[in-house]
């Protein structure tokens, strides 16, 4: 099932986050209890800061947000809830920009393709059954099992396509 506000297309346009947040929100401690784990308050704030936006951020942003909160400043308290989240499928390593991201679908077994703007960084994920279908097929006709997938697409978004170019300056 795929919640209707987690499509790619918003992800690259203007919109209200928090009907985003809400649901994936829920879901997420839905999943959480689901596997008898504990969303704990610093845990649960990393996922907000996550959902916050449509982009990748990296551990040491997550911390400045933790820390400005009073959730700590030392580097385990984010990287710990940052792999918490990611090992129970609420969060992606994007290792491109070697950052995490909110999963837009906890809870479901997906195999999804990151979209990364290479202006701005912002991220949507895709669902990308076709693509993971063709990577397994050609890795069993060599005898190889895929244990584990990150797809990973560089690109512009529609609002940085859309936006007129910079101009470049002659030189004096």
């Amino acid at each position: 099932m795929t919640h209707p506000d987690a499509t790619p297309e918003l992800a690259f346009s203007a919109h209200d986050h928090s009907h985003c947040t809400g649901g994936v929100l829920a879901r997420a401690e839905a999943v959480i209890a689901q596997n008898g784990g504990r969303m704990t308050p610093v845990r649960r704030r990393a996922l907000e800061i996550l959902l916050e936006e449509h982009r990748a951020l990296g551990a040491y942003e997550v911390l400045e947000r933790l820390g400005a909160e009073g959730y700590g400043k030392q580097p385990p308290v984010a990287y710990r809830a940052l792999e918490f989240l990611v090992e129970n499928g609420l969060a992606h390593r994007i290792r491109r920009l070697n950052a995490f991201a909110a999963c837009m679908h906890p809870g479901e077994d997906h195999a999804p393709v990151f979209l990364i703007c290479r202006q701005c960084n912002s991220v949507a994920e895709a669902p990308a059954a076709p693509v993971r279908s063709a990577l397994e097929g050609a890795a069993a006709d060599l005898g190889f099992v895929v244990e584990r997938v990150n797809i990973e697409a560089l690109g512009l978004c529609p609002v940085c396509l859309a936006a007129p170019a910079a101009p470049v300056e002659a030189p004096a």
